[in-house]
C-alpha cells in the first residue's frame, strides 16, 4: 500500500533504489496526513547547514488555488497543482550582524555556552559575511536549501511520500507573487509533494543511473 511504513530491518538505501517516489503527475483526491506533514518540517529544522545558521525558510502551500496560479509559473508543470503540498524552498537576501547574534543567543540558551567561548568564532563569521556581497550571501544560501531539498527527498521516501525536486519554474515570479523580497527571501526550489497517480507512467520505470563504481571515488 502507498502509505505504509517500511520495517525498521528496511534500509531507506533499498528503498530509494527499487522506489523512484520522486514523481511527475500526482493523485490530485490523496493528501499528506498532518501528522507528516509535522515530521516533514521537523525534519527541514533540523537539516544541517553552514555554521547552523539556517538561511533557508520553507513555505509550505496546501491551496488548490494558488498551486493552480503557480502552474503557469512553473513552466507549466502540472504536478505543482496536482500534489498534496507546494514546498518552496526560500533563502535570505541578506546575514546581517543582528541575525548572527541571534544565533548564538540561541546557542548560549539552549547548550549554556559561556559568551567568552563563543565570541571569537561570532566575530569572525559576522565579519565573514560583511565582505560578501549580496549576491555572494545569496549563492551561499542556495548551497544550502540545496541540502535541506536533500534531506527532505531522503525524508519523504521513508515516510512513503513520493515528491518531485523541481529547478524549473520562475523564482522572480514567485517571489512577487508571495512578496518574499518584503519578507527579506528569495526562492531557489521547488517541491510538490503527495502521492502518485496510477497513471504516472514514470512509476513503473526503472532508475537510470551510473554504476556506483563510475560515480563513487574510493581513496
Amino acid at each position: 500500500k502507498r502509505q505504509q511504513r517500511r520495517s525498521r530491518n528496511e534500509p531507506i538505501a533499498y528503498i530509494l533504489k527499487e522506489k523512484e517516489f520522486w514523481s511527475k503527475k500526482f493523485d490530485v483526491n490523496k493528501i499528506i496526513p498532518v501528522s507528516d506533514i509535522d515530521k516533514i518540517k521537523t525534519g527541514f529544522n533540523l537539516t544541517a547547514t553552514s555554521y547552523g545558521l539556517q538561511p533557508v525558510s520553507l513555505l509550505i502551500i496546501h491551496n488548490k488555488d494558488i498551486q493552480k496560479d503557480l502552474i503557469p509559473l512553473s513552466m507549466d508543470q502540472k504536478q505543482v497543482g496536482q500534489a498534496s503540498h507546494l514546498a518552496i524552498f526560500c533563502v535570505k537576501t541578506s546575514m546581517g550582524a543582528p541575525y548572527v547574534m541571534d544565533y548564538f543567543e540561541r546557542i548560549k540558551s539552549i547548550r549554556k555556552t559561556e559568551d567568552k567561548v563563543l565570541a571569537s568564532f561570532r566575530t569572525h563569521i559576522i565579519e565573514s559575511f560583511k565582505q560578501k556581497s549580496s549576491e555572494e550571501i545569496f549563492l551561499w544560501g542556495a548551497k544550502q536549501a540545496y541540502l535541506t531539498m536533500g534531506n527532505l527527498l531522503s525524508l519523504c521516501a521513508d515516510l512513503r511520500i513520493d515528491a518531485c525536486p523541481m529547478e524549473g519554474f520562475d523564482p522572480n515570479a514567485y517571489d512577487n507573487y508571495f512578496d518574499l523580497r518584503a519578507k527579506g527571501l528569495r526562492s531557489v526550489l521547488i517541491m510538490p509533494m503527495g502521492y502518485r497517480a496510477e497513471d504516472d507512467m514514470f512509476s513503473i520505470m526503472k532508475k537510470v543511473r551510473k554504476e556506483i563504481s563510475e560515480s563513487v571515488i574510493e581513496i
